[in-house]
């Protein structure tokens, strides 16, 4: 029994002692815990702020020459398909496909046998008209007729003389010519043809000059200008051809909303074929003291375009207006001035007044 009171006592010390103990030791880890914490937080406090590396130009001005690129269409200067004007039978074909003939020149001869007899009655009744009514205005001047008698014999005489005009108009038809000097494609008919008014001859094109016919946005109508410049490429050929603008639509496509516009250029080596694709490059005006900036560092926003520069060691974001965009740079109209150091990357991760770090870069 004693040893129970000794055993008792002695167990319940050291439970007590180890609870202590515990207690103690958590205490004195809380109190190293806060210590190191407003340590850190005094760290923090009285540390600098940690600043973001970003590169950046200094905004200088410069002459731009705002171009725009198009793609238009290469057309001969004058083209027609050759047709009858009457039907018939093909009695000679006297061009060879392919050829250049001259304006006026005989392509095509129909048969024109009937109107030829047709013509040769007209003129035999004409002339026999004409006799009748000599003799009646003679006669007029004697007193031995009457007006009406006369005026019935000029009547005659002036109607056979416009059948015999419109039976020499239908014999001139009968021989097509060629309406302007070019060059003449392939043909598709054949000597002792019968053809009519609808069938296709030949296709003749003028190719020297040619037309550049293209299209410019809405926006840009009041610069382009007649006799302006334009430069144009093709893909058969890596050569850069020039040429001028000799006309305007004077209206805007109200479904394109572009305004088509027509220039010239010279073909004298007939490189250049009608129907081709051309990539057109046209100057609309010279901006002195332009501001130009890498299109990286522009911002789409809901309300425009903005740009962050550098102020005091911290980023600022200010809104911009912009014009003509190139492949690398963007024409900045208004909300940059020079020396402003506008920021060309990390524009995505970027916050108002964060603290940044430039290295200016040449623009």
């Amino acid at each position: 029994m004693k040893l129970k009171y000794v055993i008792y006592p002695v167990i319940f010390l050291g439970i007590a002692y180890l609870i202590y103990h515990r207690i103690s030791t958590n205490k004195k880890l809380e109190s190293s815990g806060m210590g190191a914490g407003a340590k850190g937080s005094g760290s923090a406090k009285g540390g600098k702020s940690q600043h973001m590396l970003v590169n950046g130009i200094v905004v200088q001005t410069t002459s731009f020459a705002n171009k725009l690129d198009v793609t238009g269409t290469i057309e001969a200067n004058e083209s027609v398909a050759l047709q009858s004007e009457v039907p018939g039978l093909v009695t000679g074909i006297y061009f060879k496909e392919g050829s250049n003939v001259s304006k006026g020149s005989l392509l095509v001869k129909i048969n024109d046998r009937d109107i030829q007899a047709q013509l040769q009655q007209a003129i035999t009744k004409q002339n026999l008209s004409a006799a009748n009514e000599n003799r009646a205005k003679q006669l007029l001047q004697k007193g031995a007729i009457s007006q009406e008698e006369y005026d019935t014999a000029l009547a005659d005489l002036k109607s056979l003389k416009a059948q015999t005009q419109l039976i020499s108009a239908q014999l001139a038809k009968t021989s097509i010519l060629a309406p302007f000097s070019g060059k003449i494609g392939l043909r598709s008919i054949s000597a002792g043809e019968y053809i009519t008014p609808t069938k296709i001859i030949a296709n003749l094109l003028s190719t020297n000059p040619v037309k550049i016919n293209f299209s410019v946005p809405e926006k840009y109508m009041g610069q382009i200008k007649v006799n302006a410049t334009i430069t144009f490429r093709t893909d058969g050929s890596a050569q850069l051809y020039t040429g001028k603008v000799f006309a305007l639509e004077p209206g805007i496509n109200a479904q394109t909303r572009t305004l088509q516009v027509k220039a010239l250029a010279s073909n004298e080596n007939n490189e250049l074929r009608p129907g081709s694709f051309a990539k057109v490059s046209l100057t609309l005006d010279k901006v002195e003291n332009a501001i130009l900036i890498p299109n990286q560092a522009v911002i789409p926003v809901l309300r425009g375009k903005t740009v962050f520069i550098s102020k005091n060691g911290k980023a600022r974001q200010v809104e911009v207006q912009s014009g003509t965009r190139t492949d690398d740079n963007i024409l900045i109209t208004s909300g940059l001035k020079i020396g402003d150091t506008v920021l060309t990357t990390g524009a995505l991760a970027l916050k108002n007044e964060a603290p940044v770090k430039v290295s200016v870069v040449k623009n």
